[in-house]
């Protein structure tokens, strides 16, 4: 056997021996691993390692630390700056008002029904997405939002003229509309906006405040039950068009698991960071008066009924579905 012969035979025996359509893509997201969201891209992560045998593996960059925030991950992901991300849907509002659903004030009291709109919004989100070359892979929720500060707010009264970080429109004019002074930032931005007093409390779920441990910087925590938003994982549709049939069917799998797993974390997450923040020094006040509850609800229905209106036959299908599930 000749040396050419030879140096081809090791070749074909090397790449025999590596594994078909080998991948490595990276994930981003602004949130920390702590998070429920970085625990769910990271069980994602690491359920499509073990159902491809590691043809497909998956890097989690939390915090930021690729330099993009949900707001970017939308056309990062599309463009194949990124082949995946983790993004809050209240960034992607400019892009297509249907993202604004999850984080309609007041909307969706209960887990169940959080879910419920999910189901009914979901073809909704993949159309969106598919227009712009990615797929949603899956979404999960964050727990309701609430008032974080440095006194707990019980009455419209305790929030004139406070500066508030909001996310979205629906937030920024709920709070108006109630009397604080809101002031819509990405999440990345609010511990350098609260340690400047840039901003005075932040509307927030439990668990972001806690994964960024707010008590070094905030003394209360209100829970006003405001809206429990989405976050989806979503993938470039040609870097998800470069996997092998098994291999797409292997991560549909792990993307469903980690769904029913992020879904899971909501139910015991509230109770378990309102223990952490009072371990922490913290004041959780965990219901409001009754009075209060229904001037933040009139403070929000004129931005849903725009936002129905705006919308389209889309929400008007979407709401009425849920209204008489």
């Amino acid at each position: 056997m000749n040396k050419t012969l030879l140096l081809a035979t090791a070749a074909g025996i090397c790449l025999a021996a590596a594994p078909a359509f080998a991948v490595n893509w990276d994930l981003s997201s602004e949130y920390p691993a702590g998070s429920l969201q970085g625990q769910t891209a990271d069980f994602f992560a690491k359920a499509v390692a073990e159902k491809t045998d590691g043809e497909v593996e998956i890097t989690v960059h939390h915090g930021a630390a690729l330099g993009y925030k949900s707001v970017d991950n939308f056309d990062a992901v599309g463009d194949g700056a990124l082949q995946a991300a983790s993004s809050a849907f209240v960034f992607w509002t400019g892009i297509d008002p249907i993202f604004q659903l999850s984080s309609l004030p007041f909307l969706a009291p209960k887990s169940e029904d959080v879910f419920a709109l999910y189901e009914l919004a979901r073809p909704e989100y993949e159309k969106v997405l598919e227009d712009n070359n990615q797929i949603m892979l899956l979404a999960t929720p964050w727990p309701s939002s609430g008032l974080w500060g440095n006194k707990p707010f019980t009455s419209t009264a305790d929030l004139e003229g406070v500066k508030v970080r909001t996310y979205d429109v629906a937030s920024t004019e709920t709070m108006k509309n109630a009397g604080a002074f809101p002031i819509q930032i990405s999440w990345a931005d609010v511990p350098a906006q609260l340690s400047t007093n840039a901003i005075d409390a932040v509307l927030t779920s439990p668990n972001g405040g806690v994964g960024v441990q707010m008590w070094e910087l905030q003394s209360d925590f209100t829970n006003v039950n405001y809206a429990s938003s989405l976050q989806a994982i979503h993938v470039n549709l040609d870097a998800w068009e470069d996997l092998s049939e098994e291999q797409q069917a292997a991560v549909q799998e792990a993307a469903e698991e980690a769904e029913g797993f992020g879904w899971g974390l909501l139910s015991a997450a509230t109770a378990k960071d309102f223990d952490t923040m009072r371990e922490n020094g913290m004041t959780v006040t965990e219901e409001i008066p009754a009075e209060f509850s229904e001037a933040l609800t009139a403070a929000a229905q004129p931005f849903i009924d725009k936002w129905v209106e705006e919308t389209g036959p889309r929400a008007q299908s979407i709401m009425e579905a849920y209204g008489n599930r």
